[in-house]
């Protein structure tokens, strides 16, 4: 009965929170989430790192651990989405292959995670969520236009709070106080806001293909904690941090995925990312549960 009552605890503020932002934007399709997005970006999200990284005890072996392990998770990630594609016929399989390589593990991994594992949780989440920011503005882009752009990378926010807060964890360099308070507040106020703006987003979305969206969605949150399962037992990984791995591959793909997408990439395959992560955030909703019920009960 506890494993129930905390398995509650830790999925229901997530997604209530996304309900309310479903709420809002069925009632306003005119919503503007600018702001959201904009704040997000340049500095929510940076806060959110330093935070995550350097003020909740995550060691620098853990982090380059599964930092490294996620990246293996990550090319499997691929390999199977290639495998997907080729089989439903997909004409550029390159351009529709980032919502099955990089899942939401900010929006939704990094509260659950936290809410199911404590401050300890977040650090190794975070270390996960460090590596798909960044795949996302390098690896992402050139799927998404077929070349890769550095100035991108350089222009970006989280990637140099990933770089200062790699640096200060190796350094094992405490922050100031007021420098973690602030972090701390930026961090709750982010992942508030990006969880309603996936809300937001899931009413905007549109599904164009149910059948090969419903299939590459599997692909991405039944397929995905397998992988991660397989790792666990691979590595001989145990306790929270392998809950966290395991969590963090069972998430849908990520909205910034559409993002990406509707700068570098044409619009049918804009509207393919966007029925990939409408469906996979609905299935994910159903998915989620039973993989962090597994993560509570064998990795703690």
């Amino acid at each position: 009965m506890d494993l129930y009552l905390k398995l509650f605890e830790v999925l229901f503020p997530v997604f209530f929170v996304i309900g309310i932002g479903y709420y809002l934007g069925k009632n306003n399709p005119k919503l503007d989430t600018t702001f959201i997005t904009n704040f997000a970006a340049n500095i929510g999200t940076p806060g959110m790192i330093i935070y995550s990284l350097t003020s909740t005890d995550i060691s620098f072996n853990l982090f380059k651990d599964y930092f490294w392990y996620y990246l293996i998770a990550m090319i499997i990630f691929g390999l199977t989405g290639v495998i997907f594609l080729f089989f439903l016929k997909t004409k550029d399989i390159i351009r529709e292959l980032p919502p099955f390589v990089m899942p939401n593990t900010g929006n939704m991994g990094l509260p659950i995670c936290l809410f199911a594992y404590g401050s300890q949780g977040l650090g190794v989440a975070a270390s996960i969520s460090a590596l798909i920011i960044l795949s996302h503005f390098t690896l992402g882009i050139f799927l998404a236009d077929r070349k890769f752009n550095s100035n991108v990378i350089f222009k970006n926010p989280p990637f140099y709070a990933i770089i200062i807060s790699v640096i200060l964890l190796y350094f094992k360099v405490e922050v100031p106080l007021f420098v973690e308070n602030t972090t701390f507040l930026l961090m709750y106020a982010t992942i508030f806001l990006i969880l309603m703006s996936l809300g937001i987003s899931l009413t905007r979305f549109k599904v164009f293909s149910f059948r090969k969206a419903f299939i590459s969605s599997i692909a991405r949150v039944v397929l995905g904690p397998i992988i991660g399962f397989v790792l666990i037992r691979f590595f001989s990984l145990e306790g929270f941090a392998a809950g966290v791995l395991l969590i963090q591959c069972s998430m849908p793909s990520a909205v910034l995925n559409y993002l990406v997408a509707s700068i570098y990439s044409p619009k049918k395959i804009l509207d393919s990312v966007a029925s990939t992560i409408v469906v996979s955030t609905v299935l994910s909703f159903i998915t989620v549960p039973i993989v962090v019920f597994f993560a509570l009960k064998f990795f703690n």
